[in-house]
């Protein structure tokens, strides 16, 4: 498994100057996806940390500063503002994750950053967007995607509604969003010339992740009876006789019959009527349930490993880089000590690659302050009168 990969190789967004506003969540994963293509984040944090800091974990362990470059920077100080609109005057794009109006407070507002920056993608990330009777309340990840209608389908078998932690509102509705969003700004700059405002709300990424499932519904196809809602037996997780589980997906006729096949259930009166015939589902459950208990999970791994059946063990986020296919794509590396999963999706000639490990908030203070045209002195001073700090292990 590789321990670094930072290598000279130029990604696709090599020479994109990005400003991100310390935050928690989606913002500082949209800023990673940036950095791991090859943009140059500048990382404004504050002393201290942030609640993101404290909840993951700050320095070499935060996964999401991977990267970065550090500037730890009091933006309350009166000197503050002049270097923070000297780094946007340079930047490409900006992104910031607080609720709507501090920004504007804080004297960083649009209205105010594209006047001396005409080009400037400037991004927004928040829950419930710009706008709108919720725009100001709090949530976190389950909120927006329960209010999307994305968080009821995460039902099984009729329980109680839940969804991966983080990844449908944060991540994927949120960080990857506004990823999106500003790739796509990026390239309409390139024949406008002109910047733009993105407003990403989690809740509406959350919903757009969920595009298919709003079409089962349409079909009157989701709930219940739905081949993918954990209803059907040939789609649904079993535990095994150690423990630990599998998961089982022979959606298709060709692979369920494989299936059945594999599990020695051909004529068998459980499993002899026809596959989508709803009514027999309650009874292929109950016997698959019984028979995947009845061995340890390294033994159904064996019997399907050489198969389209679709069957594959659940791995925790410890035994997945181990994975054989995981160690053969490079899926995982190592940095600073923490494993963690590298750069997605692949480009053939201009690949992602993780830059550096995680930023010491404050790291680069001085180098990002010294690359602004100041000189030692000046920086010295700055320092000494608290508007940037130097590196602190938190």
């Amino acid at each position: 498994m590789p321990t670094n990969t930072q290598n000279p190789t130029r990604g696709p967004l090599a020479g994109i100057k990005v400003v991100e506003f310390a935050g928690i969540g989606p913002g500082p994963f949209c800023g990673m996806l940036l950095a791991d293509m090859g943009a140059e984040v500048t990382l404004l944090e504050r002393a201290g940390g942030t609640f993101a800091s404290q909840l993951f974990g700050g320095g070499r362990k935060a996964v999401a500063n991977r990267g970065k470059k550090s500037l730890c920077i009091d933006l309350k100080h009166p000197e503050a503002k002049a270097l923070v609109f000297k780094l946007i005057e340079g930047a490409d794009v900006l992104i910031e994750g607080f609720r709507p109006g501090v920004m504007e407070r804080l004297g960083f507002g649009p209205d105010e950053c594209l006047a001396r920056n005409p080009r400037l993608i400037y991004g927004r990330m928040t829950g419930w967007g710009q706008t709108g009777p919720l725009a100001p309340r709090a949530g976190h990840d389950a909120n927006y995607a329960a209010i999307a209608g994305v968080l009821d389908t995460g039902r099984r078998h009729g329980g109680a509604p839940w969804a991966p932690p983080t990844l449908v509102g944060d991540m994927g509705g949120g960080g990857l969003m506004l990823a999106w969003g500003i790739a796509c700004a990026l390239i309409e700059t390139q024949r406008s010339g002109k910047g733009q405002v993105i407003d990403a709300a989690m809740c509406e990424g959350a919903a757009v992740l969920a595009h298919g499932l709003f079409n089962l519904e349409a079909l009157g196809e989701w709930k219940g009876q739905c081949a993918i809602d954990s209803s059907a037996p040939f789609y649904d997780v079993y535990q095994c006789a150690d423990g630990e589980w599998i998961s089982v997906c022979p959606l298709e006729p060709q692979f369920y019959k494989t299936f059945v096949e594999r599990l020695n259930l051909v004529g068998d009166p459980d499993f002899s009527g026809k596959q989508y015939d709803t009514t027999t589902w309650p009874a292929m459950k109950d016997r698959l349930t019984a028979i995947f208990k009845a061995q340890p999970r390294a033994h159904w791994t064996a019997l399907f490993d050489d198969t389209d059946d679709c069957v594959w063990p659940v791995l925790s986020m410890t035994d997945a880089p181990a994975h054989p296919h995981n160690i053969a794509r490079e899926a995982f590396a190592d940095v600073a000590g923490v494993l963690q999963p590298t750069p997605a999706p692949r480009l053939s000639r201009t690949p992602g690659t993780i830059q550096s490990p995680p930023p010491l908030l404050g790291e680069h203070s001085r180098e990002r302050l010294a690359a602004l045209g100041l000189s030692s002195e000046e920086i010295e001073r700055l320092a000494t009168a608290g508007v940037v700090s130097d590196p602190v292990v938190l």
